[in-house]
């Protein structure tokens, strides 16, 4: 596995779920602080989808050609041994705001 940077999707194996939880092995944005991304064996993650409902915290965004939606209502923290490999990268500016309105 590569470094981990702050603004990097990854496909991560999201399962086991419990409940509402979003699952299965998707691509998901690095949130979590550079820092802490090297410090830490764990990164907090926002999953995408190309489905659900369109809410204010959830940014929406063409990533590789096509229509998602950064799911920032069901980030967590997760093992890097959840990582699979890294897809590409997503600019701050599209979803720090949104993020720091939620967390106010």
């Amino acid at each position: 596995m590569g470094l981990v940077g702050r603004g990097d999707v990854w496909w991560v194996n999201l399962d086991p779920a419990v409940g509402t939880e979003i699952s299965k092995t998707r691509p998901a944005l690095v949130v979590s602080p550079d820092d802490m991304n090297e410090r830490l064996p764990r990164v907090i993650v926002a999953p995408l989808t190309g489905k659900g409902q369109a809410l204010g915290c959830r940014p929406e965004l063409v990533f590789q050609g096509k229509n998602a939606r950064i799911l920032l209502d069901q980030i967590r923290a997760v093992d890097k041994r959840r990582l699979v490999s890294k897809i590409g990268s997503i600019e701050t500016a599209v979803w720090h705001e949104v993020l720091l309105e939620m967390l106010e």
